[in-house]
């Protein structure tokens, strides 16, 4: 991708009232246009600097660079409160110094090939690092330490890019599938150096998806935060994307760590997920669901299980229906998550409604127990005269339909039969 058609600032003054900077702005952000005579882009150059004391210019030259340096020098830390980054940022360009081994820059997009873990891990060193920010000062490895440099050193993308590329070096996706080593990115064209600006996403902090923890690269060093979603300001205009050379990936285990999809679990799943998950279920306390432990079809116990655990979140309807999401999954792989409390500790998720078929003269079998057990705890036990069983027997279907008629039901909504509304209403 060609270098971009302006030149980004850096105020010298630490004034932060908004006249000052829209006329920093205003003073700063002078066309650069391609062509034209040598002598011409060198007078205006010069020009800009005598003219506009304490703006610096980069455009991701050599010489351009040592300019800012020695023109920022003098300027004090802002200490404003405004959440909106102010993040100006290098032009695409090789790695340098120690990490100049990196392929030149250039306007390909291919990738390499690398890990969710990796990922993390290579924004995690920065931050422990607390790397200062700067558009003109490059790391030990060589990645500018802007936020497009520390996305473009974390995807290790070999350049350094800015936020102008950086999209097509990934796909985009929806924001509720945002997992670890993706990222959200503003790119304003109008005018890059006003908002521009690009984070990781790191992990859902709350099971409403409102906030998740954001590692950036921003004054006065890399950071990582509880930030809301997409960001401070600018947040409908961020896009998720997602690294194209993203590889599947495996722990110590040999377990897969990266969401395989929903697809892969559910009535039907046969696979290797549905025991990782199951294992990681009894793991988080869920021990109690599982009669022989976990195994790769999938049972109403996963499910339940599973229910259990993001109950325990503090999830409620769709983010409780017992189906590992991207966000369920994340917490069980790293094991940050609430365990499953034990039984009576808090409420269970209903079983699974077995079926009409299960409650009929001559059927007898678990659920049929289990129904009258329910029944009992819930005060429609009046017709046992010994205690529910296996055997499906009129006084099962006196029960049920003392409770149904307590609901308010009548006629054939309460003929004594369990249904799926009944089942949900007497577990509930």
């Amino acid at each position: 991708m060609t270098a971009p058609v302006f030149e980004e600032y850096e105020p010298a003054a630490d004034c932060g009232c908004a006249g000052c900077a829209r006329q920093r702005r205003a003073a700063a952000v002078l066309p650069v246009r391609y062509g034209g005579h040598p002598a011409a882009h060198g007078a205006r150059r010069a020009l800009v600097l005598v003219t506009a004391a304490g703006v610096v210019l980069s455009c991701g030259a050599p010489q351009a660079a040592a300019t800012a340096a020695a023109a920022g020098r003098g300027a004090r830390a802002g200490t404003s409160a405004d959440p909106r980054p102010d993040t100006p940022q290098g032009a695409v360009g090789p790695l340098v110094d120690s990490g100049a081994s990196g392929p030149p820059a250039s306007t390909s997009t291919a990738v390499r090939a690398t890990t969710r873990d990796e990922i993390m891990r290579r924004a995690e060193k920065w931050v422990s690092a607390r790397v200062p920010y700067s558009m003109t000062a490059y790391w030990s490895d060589g990645y500018r330490q802007d936020c497009s440099g520390f996305v473009s050193m974390a995807w290790d993308l070999g350049t350094n890019e800015w936020t102008g590329s950086l999209a097509g070096f990934g796909t985009k996706i929806a924001r509720a599938d945002l997992q670890p080593g993706d990222i959200l990115l503003f790119h304003n064209p109008a005018d890059p150096a006003a908002g521009s600006h690009v984070t990781i996403f790191g992990g859902w902090t709350d099971g409403t998806h409102s906030h998740y923890t954001a590692y950036e690269q921003t004054r006065p060093s890399t950071r990582k935060a509880t930030t809301p979603m997409a960001y401070w300001s600018n947040s409908a205009q961020y896009v998720a994307y997602r690294y194209k050379g993203l590889t599947a990936q495996s722990g110590g285990s040999g377990s897969a760590t990266s969401f395989p999809g929903a697809s892969k679990f559910g009535p039907g799943a046969d696979n290797a997920f549905v025991t990782q998950l199951g294992k990681l279920l009894i793991a988080q306390g869920g021990e109690r669901f599982y009669r022989v432990g976990a195994g790769p079809r999938w049972t109403d116990a996963d499910r339940r299980a599973t229910q259990a655990f993001q109950l325990a979140q503090g999830w409620k309807g769709k983010e409780a229906d017992g189906i590992p999401g991207p966000g369920t999954w994340e917490l069980l792989v790293k094991g940050t998550g609430r365990t499953i409390p034990a039984a009576g500790g808090g409420a269970d998720p209903a079983p699974a409604f077995p079926g009409r078929g299960s409650f009929r003269p001559g059927q007898s079998n678990s659920d049929v127990q289990r129904l009258g057990t329910r029944l009992v705890k819930k005060g429609y036990g009046t017709y046992y005269a010994k205690g529910p069983d296996r055997r499906w027997t009129e006084a099962d279907r006196r029960n049920v339909e003392a409770f149904q008629k307590a609901q308010g039901w009548r006629g054939s909504a309460a003929d004594g039969y369990p249904g799926p509304e009944t089942w949900r209403r007497l577990f509930a």
